[in-house]
């Protein structure tokens, strides 16, 4: 099987991963099941609290159920604010990621070059890691809230305990991280420039042996200094060449 076909079929399996993952994180906003609490009264009924960040609910032993939203938005926690503004970017994120991962899949051909198919579905892991670190943070931090209340002996109100909502979202979390670290890496590794390990080469400066394919470095200085060859065509040295130009010069103190 080619290298290609194995990237494809990661990218599906990724794709289909991080989506089943943002349709559970989606799914838990509007339940109510993210707290529970059950209170016995002396009568036959059993009254069941539930709550999620919008509203609160009550229903008893008897099937009447009844839901009432939060009266104030500005009389909110902090808290809770911040773990709507992040439930809602988990989900818009998640979007985004499916968005970007189904145009740059190799299976789609939708995008362009190789490359430039590589680098949209590497944003698109990116926008998946994003929805579901999200997701991850808003859960785990209203997880921690009810166990803190819980065993605190201290919280004299009435104690919540975590329902099914928050384990839901925990698992969606969890395949939108698993599918965008797979498909972030795959396709960084197809689209991204590689920053070579190796520094840079230092230039020979000079060459052992003249041959045909040792190129020698010349000077650092322009100047070229041409030196005469040793061996001349005809068999003549340099010295010899010497040796017969003196030659004139001592017939002529000869003759003088």
């Amino acid at each position: 099987m080619e290298y290609r076909m194995v990237i494809m079929y990661v990218e599906i399996g990724c794709f289909v991963t991080s989506l089943c993952g943002w349709i559970l994180v989606c799914s838990t906003l509007p339940t109510e099941y993210w707290t529970f609490s059950e209170v016995n009264s002396i009568v036959l009924t059993t009254s069941n609290y539930y709550s999620n960040l919008w509203r609160d609910c009550i229903s008893d032993t008897t099937g009447v159920s009844d839901c009432k939203d939060y009266p104030s938005m500005l009389a909110l926690p902090v808290y809770l604010h911040a773990l709507r503004a992040l439930a809602v970017c988990a989900v818009i994120t998640g979007f985004f990621g499916g968005v970007l991962t189904l145009i740059g899949m190799k299976c789609t051909k939708i995008g362009g070059t190789e490359i430039t198919n590589a680098r949209v579905t590497f944003s698109g892991g990116i926008t998946y890691l994003v929805s579901g670190f999200c997701g991850m943070i808003t859960y785990s931090w209203w997880a921690n809230r009810v166990i803190t209340q819980f065993v605190d002996p201290n919280f004299k109100a009435q104690k919540f305990e975590l329902g099914a909502a928050v384990f839901i979202g925990w698992g969606g979390s969890i395949l939108l991280i698993s599918g965008g670290m797979v498909l972030t890496y795959f396709s960084g590794k197809e689209g991204l420039p590689k920053s070579s390990s190796k520094g840079r080469r230092r230039p020979a400066s000079y060459a052992t042996v003249r041959t045909r394919r040792t190129y020698m470095r010349p000077p650092s200085s322009s100047r070229v200094t041409l030196v005469p060859p040793l061996y001349y065509p005809d068999g003549r040295s340099q010295t010899t060449r010497g040796t017969r130009r003196s030659t004139p010069i001592e017939n002529r103190d000869t003759f003088v």
